[in-house]
């Protein structure tokens, strides 16, 4: 047998670095072999969490790529960070899987992308929605014409707050959020903070990979931003595309948060097509189906998952040790198309007018 794949997780700004830590540490080819964020706090954390050696935790970003000579990185820095990282990263010559959002802006976007296609490594964007089963489901029915052409897509999601819960969904108290408000880069404007940039990724990517690719034409947005604060906490944006309109709304501040009690409106996708309409929830077991045969619609239980497909470290591990291109949501192209729509959505809000699509 091969030997493990060998993987170091880089920067823990974004608190799904445990997650992803958790499925490496899980899956059987893979040897976490180093660990490096900005401070020793939350690898630390990590470690206490997943059992890990904190032997694994290096002071030094680049004493930790060369000492441990990695095949593959997981990176989850600030929005604000995702190309200067990842251009130093690539220098390593390394397999590079990013959590989402893909970067703050489209520039930054396609620097990742220039310099990941020069090193002939795979480079994937993780959006933990591309792996619920119901989202996963209603791409399979559509692809199968089960609702005909997809006409519109609407997406609503978010939660109480991205400082509402750390690794694992394990909650924090008033007063920690509090104190971690002043200093989270999620609430800088700089480092690419606000519920548009950290949610409408989601939205726009998983509905270009609904639409097999297509782009909308032209963008509407607009944000609120509470009093105190230099960020929003609620964006809804409307995209015209040839066939029709969708709609993308994110929400921090939701009444409750999805993985425990979906909140009203619920989180996840609603699909209309020619011929149909899908509900697809996230965390849901089934997924509401209409049909001209079935115009009162019937729950559908959802597809269980299978490898390669169970989750990102799993998929991540089966492009690479097989040679299988990135495809689907995590891919760099259909990113970009998200990446795109989320732009110029941003610049929508600020300008307050309709604007075509950026790039």
């Amino acid at each position: 047998m091969s030997k493990p794949l060998r993987i170091v997780g880089i920067n823990f700004d974004h608190m799904h670095m445990g997650d992803l830590l958790r499925r490496a540490n899980d899956h059987a080819d893979v040897e976490i072999v180093g660990l490096w964020h900005t401070s020793r706090d939350k690898p630390e954390e990590v470690c206490k969490t997943l059992d890990l050696s904190t032997d694994l935790i290096f002071d030094d970003m680049d004493t930790c790529m060369t000492q441990t000579k990695p095949d593959a990185v997981l990176l989850c820095c600030s929005t604000a960070t995702h190309a200067d990282y990842t251009e130093k990263l690539a220098a390593y010559n390394v397999h590079l899987m990013i959590e989402k959002p893909f970067a703050a802006s489209l520039e930054q976007a396609d620097r990742m992308t220039a310099a990941m296609s020069g090193t002939g490594k795979k480079f994937a964007i993780n959006w933990p929605l591309a792996w619920y089963e119901p989202h996963r489901t209603t791409k399979r029915l559509i692809d199968e014409g089960a609702i005909g052409e997809l006409i519109e897509v609407h997406y609503y999601d978010g939660n109480r707050g991205p400082l509402s819960h750390k690794m694992d969904k394990i909650e924090l108290t008033p007063e920690q959020q509090i104190e971690e408000k002043k200093t989270s880069w999620f609430y800088k404007a700089d480092q690419g903070g606000g519920s548009l940039l950290d949610y409408m990724g989601y939205g726009t990517t998983l509905a270009t990979w609904f639409n097999d690719g297509r782009k909308p034409i032209e963008v509407t947005c607009m944000t609120h931003t509470s009093p105190g604060l230099e960020v929003d906490e609620h964006s809804v944006t409307v995209a015209r595309y040839a066939q029709g309109l969708s709609k993308f709304e994110t929400r921090w501040g939701s009444f409750t948060d999805p993985w425990t009690n979906q909140p009203q409106p619920k989180c996840g996708f609603v699909v209309v097509g020619s011929q149909g309409t899908i509900a697809s929830y996230d965390y849901e077991k089934t997924i509401r189906v209409q049909t001209q045969n079935d115009p009162a619609g019937s729950d559908l239980a959802v597809d269980e998952l299978a490898s390669p497909n169970t989750g990102p470290i799993d998929y991540f591990v089966h492009c690479i040790r097989n040679d299988k291109p990135i495809e689907g949501p995590l891919s760099p192209e259909i990113c970009r198309i998200g990446q795109q729509i989320v732009d110029t959505a941003f610049a929508s809000a600020q300008q307050k007018k309709t604007l075509p699509l950026m790039g």
